[in-house]
């Protein structure tokens, strides 16, 4: 038996629990850095994945990496042709989130706006 769920996107249509949607949001701005660097490197075969480990002050750490492996349970949804692919474990942790990328003078980089996070290190690369 296929355990099967669905979502306010495909409600009515059976979507496997392996390739389920995630509710991470990825921005446009994001979306456009990511294709950016995929064209940069030629590599046409790669997600963006986020994932959130054991580490850091606060005991947990994002990840950000790209990636071209899925993996059993992996939640997937796509931004403007970007694939952003969140492990089963993290999807908790994750629920809500939005990865935005930022390029101005005071900070340069993606950025993640989590709402589940309840703190972070005083050096911001980790959260609790």
């Amino acid at each position: 038996m296929t355990d099967t769920t669905t979502t306010p996107e495909t409600a009515g249509t059976p979507v496997e629990a392996a390739k389920a949607p995630h509710e991470v949001t990825l921005t446009s701005v994001a979306a456009e850095k990511v294709k950016a660097l995929l064209a940069q490197e030629g590599r046409e075969d790669l997600r963006l994945r986020l994932a959130v480990q054991p580490g850091g002050c606060s005991g947990l750490i994002y990840q950000l990496y790209f990636d071209d492996r899925t993996m059993d349970g992996d939640a997937v949804r796509e931004f403007e042709g970007v694939e952003l692919v969140v492990d089963r474990m993290s999807v908790p942790y994750l629920a809500g989130a939005t990865v935005d990328f930022a390029d101005t003078i005071e900070k340069q980089g993606f950025q993640i706006d989590n709402p589940n996070a309840a703190g972070s290190c005083a050096c911001g690369d980790s959260f609790h």
